[in-house]
């Protein structure tokens, strides 16, 4: 039964803390919700209120700060179930990856998760989803079967390609702009088994090593994924001490194949240049978080992204390297494959002709403000204009997630057909304390 807490009661500051610490969640009312019903009522209570609406399961999304309205918290929503002779999995709206994770491998399958598998399965797919065997297989989105949402009127639907088309086509890519997931059921994939983890090279060899990495991905077989990371590891214990507080170029790759191929085709990395760090290894799929190792502490950062069909390496180490100003953990994820061809069933995730996805984290940790980091990322960006196509839903998070950079998430026509649905579905903009899509009336 799902329960309601107050500001000042118990449990409220609990309830609404999530992963993305630069956005506070400061709602007049929390729903803790434990199945679709609880959702539905939280909805209606809401809608007849004319309260806005922010939702919940691990809060790593989080951009627009709930200050009043209603939170509808998740995270009790774990279920998952793994349908093997169907090769599906059906989860609940506060399931992590790793759970489903967990419940696939007995089976010898795999989702198409992600490099953090701390992350809500359900917001993660919605907004496209850029998974370790994405490059094989495509955006999570294209994996969807089936979407139960409550939508802003309150009614439970069961949505598909067959059932709802345009609400089917909206819910994979444009989030929670158009109602509650309860639940999905997606695709999943015989992989038991990935050759990954990372080769860390120093830091003042990056721009040698970022163009090396460039051309070696110009080639690479599709079940290969891959991303480059330039960091500054803190000097922490934690920390392995070849790297530990030290500038360091990171590349990360996850190897759906056979062990001794996917070593062939590591052979130009390694002898690139001296490595201070590998973990590269055989893993169970279950282990594939090892591989980015990504803190799963809450955190404020500012994250920001372009995609790119072209990338600029001198650009890049300009105002994201070492000696920048305001530090920034800049990673280039490989696209290509699976993710440049259209799904069998279209969706809402845009520019698919992107070669790479350059993300940019700052943590925001009070010395340095939001503008100032904005600003910085802002020129990282600009360096390499000639390339852009736009950005990446799920990379975009914190304050950094205004309206206008969620236009730019999608293509222009597609946005527009968003926009009209929003106008259809949540005419009043209940759900705008998100990754906001305002209804067409409005703009």
């Amino acid at each position: 039964m799902t329960d309601t807490i107050r500001r000042g009661e118990a449990g409220y500051d609990e309830e609404r803390t999530g992963f993305q610490a630069a956005v506070e969640h400061r709602p007049d009312l929390i729903y803790t919700a434990e199945n679709a019903a609880d959702i539905g009522a939280a909805v209606e209570f809401a809608a007849a209120h004319r309260l806005p609406v922010a939702v919940q399961a691990t809060g790593h999304g989080r951009s627009v700060p709930a200050s009043g309205g209603v939170l509808i918290s998740t995270r009790r929503m774990t279920g998952v179930r793994v349908h093997k002779d169907a090769r599906t999995a059906s989860f609940g709206a506060g399931a992590r990856w790793d759970q489903v994770i967990d419940e696939c491998a007995p089976h010898g399958l795999a989702p198409l998760s992600g490099s953090a598998p701390h992350v809500g399965a359900v917001g993660y797919t919605l907004g496209g989803g850029l998974g370790l065997l994405s490059r094989q297989h495509g955006y999570a989105a294209d994996t969807v079967r089936s979407i139960e949402v409550v939508t802003p009127d309150g009614v439970l639907r069961t949505v598909t390609a067959d059932t709802e088309p345009d609400l089917f086509w909206t819910l994979r890519g444009g989030r929670d702009n158009f109602g509650v997931v309860t639940g999905l059921e997606v695709e999943l994939f015989p992989v038991a088994r990935l050759y990954g983890g990372g080769l860390s090279y120093s830091g003042d060899r990056a721009q040698f090593i970022v163009d090396t990495y460039l051309s070696w991905t110009e080639a690479l077989p599709e079940p290969m994924a891959s991303s480059l990371a330039l960091a500054r590891f803190p000097d922490l214990p934690v920390i392995p001490e070849p790297i530990r507080g030290r500038y360091v170029a990171q590349v990360r790759i996850a190897y759906a194949g056979e062990p001794g191929e996917g070593a062939e085709l590591l052979a130009p990395l390694r002898a690139a240049a001296p490595r201070l760090l590998e973990t590269v290894r055989d893993m169970p799929y279950a282990q594939s978080g090892s591989i980015h190792n990504d803190p799963v502490e809450p955190v404020a950062t500012c994250n920001t992204n372009v995609l790119l069909r072209t990338l600029d390496s001198a650009a890049l180490l300009e105002h994201a390297g070492p000696d920048a100003p305001v530090p920034i953990i800049a990673e280039i994820r490989h696209l290509g494959g699976a993710l440049a061809r259209p799904p069998a069933v279209p969706s809402a995730v845009g520019h698919r002709d992107a070669s790479y996805l350059l993300s940019l984290v700052t943590p925001l940790d009070g010395s340095t403000g939001f503008e100032t980091v904005d600003a910085a990322h802002h020129r990282v960006h600009d360096g390499q204009r000639r390339g852009v196509t736009g950005r990446a839903l799920n990379f975009l998070s914190g304050p950094a997630a205004t309206v206008d950079r969620v236009r730019e998430a999608y293509e222009p026509e597609d946005h527009r057909r968003l926009q009209r649905l929003k106008a259809q579905y949540d005419p009043d903009n209940l759900f705008r304390l998100n990754h906001n899509i305002p209804p067409a009336a409005s703009v």
